[in-house]
């Protein structure tokens, strides 16, 4: 498979940073390209203040060079790294929070992408601390239930002060000691099948997918919704999968909650995610279900739900304001003065709440 520009950057940067300096044709020979394509990158990484050049070869910039004590010089602000699963969506947010906070605290911030590919997670975790990073904001790209065990052993080795960002991982976990800041999905599910029950409606049903860590905390958020509301659990969830990578299944599960409508069966229902409620909702009225009429249908995420012909009412997990709060926790943690005796300071779980946007989809919006 060819390898992509980041992650021959992120080698070439990690190079540079072992040796202090390199010439061209030597970085060419280490990574096995073209000495025109390593110029290539020099020249873009040069550009972004990665890389210095001196006399026909490259050097590690000198502003970045730590102090006899390790931490980075006292003119300048910290340097944080972001491993995100992605920059759309969910987690544009997310990165918006935690750079205005860097700013805001005269940090800066680097990012980094893993298009949910956990295995490659430790690379790009690599390619940010060879950018300088000293902390790094970590959000691996988890998706199935058993990805924390098989992919995050990494991180608890991780040689920098790491927050970990909207993951929830067992206290059984190597990870559980680190600094945390997530969303509770478990609360949001909550705040939706109430209202839903308050209008009425018995025991919403459950379209969900399963392949993300938020998407698992819905389910297991509903399940515990139904016990603390005292309502009993109306059936399995509906498994949902994305219409474009998967018709077939996605029409399965519009059917499966049509039939739930036509019998009876239901008449509110929470969905996750804003796009998989709003393709369900066209598709519904295409089989003769109309949201609010016939089905009150709140989503989960807020991201387009607005958007949609008749706006739905959404769960609103709080993304920007993790970013904040994460990023402001790494840069404590980089800033914090030593303790004298040696012990290390508590580290944070941080939890914030959802709230619930009330809409038309409902049948309480305007």
């Amino acid at each position: 498979m060819r390898e992509r520009a980041v992650q021959r950057h992120d080698r070439l940067l990690s190079l540079v940073r072992q040796r202090g300096s390199a010439r061209v044709t030597e970085l060419a020979d280490q990574l096995g390209v073209s000495p025109v394509t390593v110029r290539r990158d020099v020249e873009a990484l040069t550009g972004k203040g990665l890389l210095d050049r001196v006399h026909g070869a490259v050097s590690w910039p000198r502003q970045r060079d730590r102090a006899a004590d390790g931490r980075a010089p006292a003119t300048e602000g910290p340097v944080l790294g972001l491993l995100a699963p992605s920059a759309t969506y969910y987690f544009a947010d997310v990165i918006r929070g935690a750079h205005e906070a860097a700013a805001r605290a005269g940090a800066r911030l680097v990012l980094r992408i893993s298009d949910y590919r956990p295995e490659e997670d430790p690379a790009r975790a690599e390619g940010l601390l060879s950018a300088g990073a000293e902390g790094l904001l970590v959000a691996p790209g988890w998706r199935g239930p058993g990805d924390p065990a098989e992919y995050g052993g990494w991180v608890a080795e991780l040689p920098v002060p790491v927050v970990l960002l909207e993951r929830s991982v067992p206290p059984d976990s190597p990870l559980a000691g680190l600094d945390q800041v997530c969303s509770d999905h478990g609360h949001g599910v909550l705040l939706a099948l109430r209202h839903l029950i308050a209008r009425g409606h018995a025991a919403p049903l459950l379209v969900a997918r399963a392949d993300s860590p938020t998407a698992l905390a819905v389910r297991e958020g509903y399940d515990a919704a139904l016990r603390a509301l005292g309502v009993p659990r109306p059936r399995p969830a509906i498994a949902s999968v994305p219409a474009d990578l998967d018709p077939a299944g996605f029409e399965r599960a519009v059917r499966e909650l049509r039939a739930a409508v036509a019998s009876g069966e239901a008449t509110a229902a929470l969905v996750h995610n804003d796009v998989d409620a709003i393709q369900m909702v066209q598709r519904l009225a295409e089989l003769g279900v109309r949201v609010p009429r016939d089905l009150a249908l709140v989503a989960y995420d807020d991201e387009v739900a607005a958007l949609a012909d008749t706006p739905l009412t959404a769960v609103a997990p709080p993304k920007r304001e993790v970013g904040r709060q994460a990023a402001g926790l790494l840069v404590h943690r980089l800033r914090e003065p030593a303790d004298p005796a040696g012990a290390p300071s508590p580290r944070r779980h941080v939890t914030l709440l959802p709230t619930l946007r009330v809409r038309a989809s409902c049948g309480a919006g305007g």
